[in-house]
Order: structure tokens, then sequence, then C-alpha cells
């Protein structure tokens, strides 16, 4: 392991997925779906998000992030990001397609046929993935495919380390603790060169820190408050530092998960976005109480929990913000101060969640993103074509 760290506290020797001056934004899709659960809810919901990712490449946003979740009715029906981006890639120019992310335990997802099908999204996007990584975050989907929760971590680090020997050398034999698999060639490569950038999501804290060993991406995909994104940042880029990467290239990008939206009367954004965003927290909210039939030391706690709301100086709840501070909802003024801080505390990335089980009319979405494009990226993004 290289053991001299340059001026920007990064590894001499090592080669980085770069972190650019200016604060990336991504929208992320969970696939919510409003009841009563019909197909053609599900079709509706589908169709929308490639509407918004299309509208998202043509105004400048930087990547489009799918989930991978399975049996959690209502709160996500993407248990096939890997069709869904293909979609977007097919359907968009520019803008990125994100994995967020990938589920690396073998019952439900075999390390061959992710590098695989990795490869291909990466051909057939031009080199635009993101490939983030998970272990599964509910006992609903781990025991749905009879799943040990108190072995996905194990399954984990194998496949982030085994996954750019899968993309990068000609042929590969492999033994270990939850996976083996002989000598193959494993077909196609990505186009990226060595492999596209790598990410772990993060809900639980600590996982920054795994992340951060192994010099792959920190995806936070749960709400967090200022202070505890600052504490994460630090620590992570700490840790990062000194990685002893999984990979010939590291990526020391850290992003957070947020809300948006945005509209020019501060009052209606809160209202209608204010709405959304506690539809999702109380959807979020119902997976917590998995951990109470199935404990285990592996998933102690999913910390997707948000913050608070912040406190008005008045007691009457009525005059408080039903979102925490820090959350994109508002007016761009608002917007462009929340985001504002978050790149102060060192986010490279934020990725906004932009409706929750189709709570806001899909009109209401579009606009919301235009006026974003419009009002607050240009405060941000000086070299965005």
């Amino acid at each position: 392991m290289p053991d001299e760290i340059d001026e920007r506290g990064r590894l001499n020797g090592a080669n980085y997925h770069g972190r650019g001056s200016d604060v990336k934004f991504g929208i992320f899709f969970e696939l919510s779906v409003p009841r009563p659960l019909t197909r053609s809810a599900e079709q509706s919901v589908y169709h929308n998000a490639l509407e918004q990712a299309r509208l998202a490449d043509e105004l400048g946003f930087d990547t489009v992030w799918a989930v991978e979740h399975h049996f959690l009715e209502e709160y996500s029906h993407c248990s096939a990001p890997e069709l869904f981006l293909t979609a977007v890639a097919v359907q968009t120019e520019r803008i990125r397609v994100g994995h967020g992310a990938v589920v690396c335990v073998p019952q439900m997802n075999h390390p061959i046929r992710v590098a695989e099908r990795a490869a291909v999204l990466d051909i057939l996007s031009g080199g635009r993935l993101e490939f983030g990584t998970a272990r599964a975050s509910t006992w609903t989907e781990l025991g749905g495919f009879g799943v040990d929760p108190d072995t996905t971590k194990i399954s984990w680090d194998e496949y982030v380390h085994l996954l750019p020997r899968l993309w990068t050398e000609e042929r590969v034999a492999h033994r270990g603790a939850t996976v083996s698999m002989p000598e193959r060639p494993v077909l196609p490569k990505p186009v990226q060169d060595p492999h596209p950038p790598m990410w772990v999501t993060v809900t639980t804290p600590g996982t920054e820190l795994d992340a951060a060993d192994r010099g792959i991406g920190c995806l936070g995909v749960a709400a967090a408050s200022f202070q505890e994104q600052e504490r994460r940042t630090l620590e992570y880029r700490k840790r990062v530092a000194l990685c002893d990467p999984v990979s010939s290239v590291v990526n020391d990008q850290v992003a957070t998960m947020n809300f948006l939206y945005c509209h020019p009367d501060d009052g209606m954004a809160t209202a209608a976005g204010g709405q959304m965003f506690n539809a999702f927290m109380l959807l979020n909210g119902h997976l917590l109480w998995n951990r109470e039939v199935y404990p285990t030391a592996a998933y102690q706690s999913l910390a997707n929990l948000a913050p608070a709301a912040g406190r008005s100086e008045s007691e009457n709840p009525s005059e408080r913000r039903p979102v925490p501070d820090g959350i994109a909802i508002g007016d761009p003024d608002r917007i462009v101060k929340a985001i504002k801080v978050w790149e102060e505390i060192g986010v490279d990335a934020v990725n906004f969640v932009l409706n929750t089980a189709e709570v806001i009319p899909q009109e209401d979405v579009l606009s919301s993103m235009r006026l974003f494009a419009s009002e607050v990226l240009p405060a941000f993004n000086s070299g965005r074509p």
C-alpha cells in the first residue's frame, strides 16, 4: 500500500475517479407506488420516472440513481434497476446512470451476473455507469431469498474485491467464503477504464468507514442532518486517504440523499413538498419494525430516519416547517442556502428524491425540476454546459 499522501490528502501512486470543484446533482428513484397497487399504477410510476430522467438529462443534472429492493409494497417497486437504468441510458445522452445499489448477496445476485450486467449497461450507456453496492437493508427482503443477515457483510466485502477482477482480468478463478468459480473469461468488459466508479450505500453509521477503507465512494441513501453528515464526511476523508483500495482506482466521493420540491412561493413549496417528504418518511419508517422480527447484530439500526424538523421561535407546532433544515424543499433562495451548507461540509454530490407514491402531480414535479435548473444550478455549477 502506498504510504505517501499528497497535498489533497490522497495516496500518491493511486488513480482516482475524480472529485470536481463543483457539487453534482442527481435524481434518486425508489419507484414507490401508491395504493391500491394496480398494474396501471406501476406502469404510470415507471413512465413518469423515465420522463423525469429525460428532463434531468436536458436540464443538466449529473446522475440518475435507482435502488434495488424486493417485496416492499408501496415503498419501492424497483426490483430490476438494471432494466430501468438501461431504458434511461437509451433515452438520454449525457446524464450518468447509477445503480444505487446492487445487492451483493449470492442468493439474490451472483457476482458473475452482476459483472456481466454492469458491463453491458456501461456499453449501452456509452461509459456512463456509476456502480453502487449494498448488502440489503430489511429482513423482508433477505428472508424472502432465504439469506442469513449475519452473512451479508462477508459477501459484500467479497464482492467488492472480486468485481474489479471480473471487469479487468482476462480470466478469473475464485474460491471464497460465500462464492466460488472455476477459471472463466467473464464477458463483456465495461467501456470505462479500468471499470465504472464503485460506491457503497450508507444507511447504518459506520458503513462510510467500510467504504473509505476500501477506496470506494460513500453513497448516502438516508437523509442525515448537517451535523451527522459533516461527521461522516470528515471521518471518511481521513480514512480514504489511508485506504487499501479494492481496485487500481479510488473513488473518494461523498454523496448525500435529499428531497427536492422547488416553487416560487416558499409556502406552497413547503405544503406540497412537505407532504411528499412526510409520505416517504412514513413508508420508510415502517421498515424499521422488521428489526423486531429477526434481531441480529449485523443489522442493529437502519438509521434511515431523517433529522427532526428544526424548532421555530414559536412553540406553536402549526408554525414550524414540516421538513428539517437542509432539505431542498422551498423557494430557490431557501434551497440555495441549504445546499451551500452541504457544499461547505464537503459533500461532492446531492441526490434528490423527486416524488413519493405520486403525492405530487407529474407536471408539478417537472416544473420543480425546471425551476431548480434555472434558479439554483447556476449558483453551484460554473463549468456546467
